[in-house]
């Protein structure tokens, strides 16, 4: 195909040439009626490239076909039979592949590190979730994807399950063995989902963790705008073989997603997408060299302990994003949350993610030199300064095997039942009714039909002391929890 057709930008720009004058919506017309104040900082070209796709993009009655053609590049650019955009987020779009496998009451395997859209989307779906514990490394308390003879497990034990739900790479770049999870669930005849929001760049260069659709999976999920370079809540859904049908796939997303879609998404994408094909192997081989430079410098700074190729080597996880840059911070006596912060005060770097152990930063194709050592500065100014840091309580990290909670009703139900709300000091033992995440990664610690224990009270209650966000509790300070009520 000719990948250096871009169908939306296209149109986009054939738009902009007729000077069309539109009496529908969006009602800024373009940016005409924009405050100037807003374009100000927004720029006046974000609302000009804000367009209706049908009688805008293309013509309902006439139409070029437009979206699918850039669908069909997509496609053909990383290997897929076919590619849906979708203008909601990978968030929405875990829970449309979800039920394009398993209806209300259906069972669905899924890896019980995922994050809080996947319990969400268990809620919404009303499927039954049967959970595929992660394989947890108790000296980084981190939890790396299950592996497939986990898989093998609850599929024997549940043989009447509908599909598996694995999530990888993981926020901080550990990665499953896709291709042998794979290869179990089609040797039971279901399909396997990947929710791989963090890995829309892996198609394209030989040296990062295997891409989920050429290890086998029948359908994987997207971000572009986690590790490449489309806006926002910019999501694909990509297709292979017959286990998941694309006529339910595109069924089940018109019952969840927007019916006012954005140019500016299907715009981005369809941009990415070019410039990888064209380019993506030298942008990201430049990323690969600068990442492996960050990490082995900061390696080199007292207290700092960058996470590499050694986590496989350890059996921990089957791959490794190596552009995920994730630093173990506990040695300078703060938590991951407390350098986050310090960083952003003190030196204007934002850093992707953070815990009570560590950090993580995303380098992508869009960093330079010039980002790098703003980077390895700040990092250097942190080392240095982390005696300055203001010592909080310390947040009581459980054992692995409790975070293995009791589900004692499904989420769906205890999500919708009646409910009261309980002091903590009373609250292990009850069915939580909501969620409990901190945030970020935004895995949840709790789920609704989950049994409350008092390990994982004790957990997120000195979490909140330390400083952890838990913004989905209904008490963000856990000092109380939302229970089922009792009869």
């Amino acid at each position: 195909m000719d990948h250096s057709r871009v169908p939306v930008l296209e149109a986009l720009e054939e738009f902009r040439r007729r000077g069309d004058v539109v009496f529908g919506p969006p009602g800024h017309k373009q940016g005409r009626g924009v405050d100037p104040r807003v374009a100000d900082i927004v720029g006046l070209d974000v609302f000009r490239s804000d367009v209706l796709s049908l009688n805008g993009l293309d013509d309902r009655r006439q139409s070029q076909g437009v979206l699918s053609q850039a669908q069909e590049l997509m496609a053909d650019a990383v290997g897929a039979e076919q590619a849906f955009f979708s203008t909601c987020g990978s968030s929405l779009s875990v829970k449309t592949a979800m039920l394009a496998v398993a209806g209300p009451g259906e069972k669905l395997l899924l890896s019980r590190n995922a994050h809080k859209s996947v319990i969400a989307a268990v809620v919404v779906n009303g499927v039954e979730p049967i959970w595929v514990h992660p394989k947890f490394d108790a000296e980084r308390h981190l939890a790396h994807p299950p592996e497939p003879d986990d898989v093998r497990r609850r599929l024997e034990e549940h043989p009447d399950a509908k599909g598996m739900l694995l999530i990888t790479p993981t926020d901080w770049g550990t990665c499953a063995d896709v291709a042998g999870v794979a290869r179990v669930c089609h040797e039971f005849g279901v399909p396997l989902i990947v929710d791989e929001a963090w890995g829309a760049h892996l198609p394209f260069h030989p040296d990062l963790p295997a891409w989920g659709m050429d290890a086998e999976a029948d359908l994987v999920v997207t971000s572009v705008h986690k590790m490449g370079g489309a806006i926002e809540q910019s999501s694909v859904f990509h297709l292979q073989y017959d286990r998941v049908s694309p006529e339910a796939l595109k069924q089940r997303e018109d019952l969840l997603g927007t019916t006012s879609a954005s140019s500016l998404v299907y715009a981005t994408l369809d941009g990415w997408r070019r410039q990888m094909v064209e380019q993506g192997r030298d942008l990201l081989d430049a990323a690969l060299h600068r990442a492996e430079r960050i990490r082995s410098a900061a390696g080199d700074l007292p207290g700092l302990r960058p996470m590499g190729g050694e986590v496989v080597e350890e059996g921990f996880a089957a791959a490794f994003d190596p552009l995920k840059l994730v630093i173990d911070v506990r040695e300078l006596g703060i938590s991951g949350m407390q350098a986050a912060e310090w960083l952003r005060a003190n030196r204007h770097v934002d850093v992707g993610g953070s815990d009570t152990c560590r950090i993580s930063a995303s380098i992508t194709h869009a960093d330079d030199d010039e980002t790098e050592k703003v980077l390895l500065d700040a990092l250097t100014a942190l080392v240095e300064g982390a005696d300055s840091i203001e010592k909080q309580p310390p947040v009581r990290l459980p054992e692995p095997s409790a975070l293995e909670l009791e589900q004692a009703m499904l989420p769906r139900k205890a999500f919708f039942a009646p409910v009261e709300h309980v002091s903590a000091e009373r609250a292990a033992g009850r069915i939580a009714a909501e969620t409990i995440s901190p945030y970020p990664p935004g895995v949840p610690v709790i789920a609704p039909g989950e049994v409350i224990t008092d390990e994982v009270l004790d957990y997120l209650r000195s979490g909140v002391e330390h400083g952890v966000l838990i913004p989905d509790a209904a008490d963000p300070s856990v000092k109380t929890l939302r229970v089922v009520a009792r009869d």
